[in-house]
C-alpha cells in the first residue's frame, strides 16, 4: 500500500485542502470588520461597501469558476489550487494599496479570480482519496473552512486593530505609511502564500475513481448541462436552495459586525473578539454534526441523506434569521446569530456532499464550478447589496441594519426550506441510478 493510500495521508490531504479553504474566507471576510474605516477613509456609502464585498469578488468568482472547473476534470488539480492561492494572496496585498473606490473594487476582482481555482479542484481531490461511504465527513471538514476562516479573520482583525488603535497609520519598509485597514490586508495576505508552498511539495494527485460508463471522452461544458438537463428536478432546486442559503450566510458575514457597531455600540475589536468565537463555535459544530449524520444515514440506506440534512439546516436558520431584530440585548442577539451560523454551515456542507454523490467523477469539477457560480452569483453578488439597498433606500436609517437583514435572511431560508423539501424524492432515484452506471476504481 502506499502511502497516499493511507487513512493518514488522505485525511492529510482534507486537513491541508481545509486550511486553503480557511484562508480563502480570511482574506474574503476580513473586509466586513473594516466596514467604518474604509467608509471614512475613501468616503462611500452602505451600497458602495456592498458591491465591493459582494458584486466586485462574486463577478470573477462566478465566471472563473467553470473554466477552472473544466480545467479540474482534465489536468493536474493540485497545480490549479497552487496557481489560484499565489494569485489570490497577491491580490489580497493590492487591496491594501488600494486609496480609491475603483483601485480597492479592481483588487477584490483579483480575490475572487484566484479564489474561484480551489474549491472545483478540492472537492475532485477529495472525492477520489474517500469512498462513497465515507465522503460525508471529509467534504464537511473541508466545508469548515468557511467558518473557521471567517471567525479567525474576526478575531485576527480585532487583536490586529486593538493592537495599531493608538496611531491610525503604520509604516512598512518600500511601501511607506498604511491606515490601519490598509496594513491589515498586507497581513492576511501572508498564510495564503505558506500554504501553496505546503500544497505544492506535500500533495500528490489522485487516482480518478467512479466515472460514468459512457463512449464519452470530452466530458464538455455542453456534454455536463445536458446531464444536469436530464436530471434538471434535482440539480436546480437543489443549486437554487444552496445560493439562497449563501446569500443568507454572506449577509450576515458582511452586516453582523457592523449591526453591533451601530445598534449596540460596540468597538471594532470588542466585535472582532465576540462575533470570530461565535463562528469558530458554531460553524465547525454544525459541519461535524452534518458529516456525521450524512454518513450514518447513507450507511443505513438512505441515499438522500445529504438533502435531508441540508434540509433540517435551513429550518435551524429560519427562525434565527427572522429573530434578529427582537433580540432584547446584544447577548442574544449573539445567540441567535450562533444558531444561524449553526444551521447554515449544516446545509453548505451538506448541500456540496449532494453534489458529489448525485454527479459521475468526470463532471465533479465542472459540476462544483457550476454551483460555485450560483452562490456567487446570486449568493455573495446580492446578499451583502440587497441588505444595503434596502437600509439606504426603503428604511433611509443606518439603524435599521438588523430588519434589513431580517428580510432578507427569513425570505430566503424559508424559500431554501421548500426547494429543499421539493427535490427529495428525485435525488433518492437519482442517487440510485448513478450507483449502477458508476464503477468503483
Amino acid at each position: 500500500m502506499s502511502n497516499q493510500s493511507t487513512p493518514l495521508y488522505r485525511w492529510y490531504v482534507v486537513g491541508i485542502l481545509t486550511l486553503s479553504y480557511l484562508v480563502s474566507f480570511l482574506d474574503r471576510q476580513i473586509l466586513a470588520l473594516m466596514v467604518g474605516p474604509i467608509k471614512a477613509d475613501l468616503q462611500l456609502s452602505d451600497t458602495e461597501i456592498s458591491l465591493i464585498m459582494g458584486l466586485a469578488f462574486s463577478l470573477f468568482y462566478a465566471f472563473m469558476g467553470i473554466p477552472l472547473g473544466w480545467l479540474a476534470d482534465r489536468t493536474n488539480r493540485r497545480n490549479i489550487i497552487v496557481v489560484g492561492i499565489t494569485f489570490w494572496s497577491l491580490m489580497t496585498a493590492a487591496c491594501g494599496l488600494a486609496s480609491k473606490f475603483i483601485h480597492l473594487f479592481l483588487a477584490r476582482i483579483g480575490v475572487g479570480a484566484g479564489e474561484a481555482s480551489l474549491t472545483p479542484s478540492a472537492i475532485s481531490i477529495i472525492s477520489d482519496y474517500f469512498s462513497r461511504q465515507d465522503r460525508g465527513r471529509a467534504i464537511a471538514t473541508y466545508n469548515m473552512g468557511v467558518s473557521l476562516g471567517t471567525g479567525i479573520a474576526m478575531v485576527l482583525g480585532g487583536v490586529v486593530i486593538s493592537f495599531v488603535a493608538d496611531s491610525p497609520y503604520v509604516e512598512l519598509p518600500l511601501i511607506g505609511t498604511l491606515s490601519t485597514w490598509q496594513y491589515i490586508f498586507f497581513v492576511v495576505s501572508i498564510p495564503g502564500l505558506l500554504v501553496a508552498i505546503v500544497i505544492f511539495f506535500t500533495i500528490s494527485e489522485p487516482i480518478r475513481t467512479e466515472t460514468l460508463s459512457t463512449h464519452e471522452t470530452e466530458f464538455s461544458i455542453v456534454f455536463v448541462f445536458k446531464y444536469m438537463q436530464k436530471n434538471f428536478d434535482v440539480y436546480f432546486p437543489i443549486y437554487l436552495a444552496l445560493s439562497l442559503s449563501t446569500l443568507v450566510g454572506y449577509a450576515y458575514f458582511s452586516w453582523i459586525p457592523t449591526v453591533f457597531v451601530r445598534i449596540y455600540g460596540w468597538d471594532i475589536p470588542e466585535i472582532g473578539y465576540a462575533f470570530g468565537l461565535v463562528v469558530l463555535i458554531a460553524g465547525p459544530s454544525g459541519v461535524i454534526i452534518c458529516g456525521w449524520l450524512v454518513d450514518l444515514l447513507y450507511k443505513r440506506g438512505k441515499y438522500d441523506a445529504s438533502v435531508r440534512i441540508a434540509l433540517a439546516g435551513s429550518a435551524i436558520t429560519l427562525p434565527s434569521a427572522f429573530g434578529l431584530p427582537f433580540a432584547p440585548n446584544a447577548e442574544w442577539a449573539l445567540i441567535i446569530v450562533g444558531a444561524a451560523m449553526f444551521g447554515g454551515a449544516m446545509t453548505s456542507a451538506a448541500g456540496v456532499v449532494a453534489i458529489v454523490t448525485v454527479t459521475p467523477n468526470q463532471m465533479r469539477g465542472q459540476a462544483t464550478a457550476i454551483y460555485l457560480f450560483c452562490i456567487s452569483f446570486l449568493g455573495l453578488g446580492i446578499g451583502a447589496t440587497s441588505v444595503a439597498l434596502i437600509t439606504d433606500y426603503m428604511f433611509y436609517d443606518e439603524k435599521m441594519l438588523s430588519w434589513s437583514l431580517s428580510i432578507v435572511c427569513s425570505s430566503s431560508s424559508m424559500c431554501s426550506v421548500l426547494l429543499f423539501w421539493g427535490s427529495l424524492r428525485p435525488f433518492f432515484s437519482a442517487t440510485q441510478n448513478i450507483e449502477i452506471q458508476s464503477s468503483e476504481g
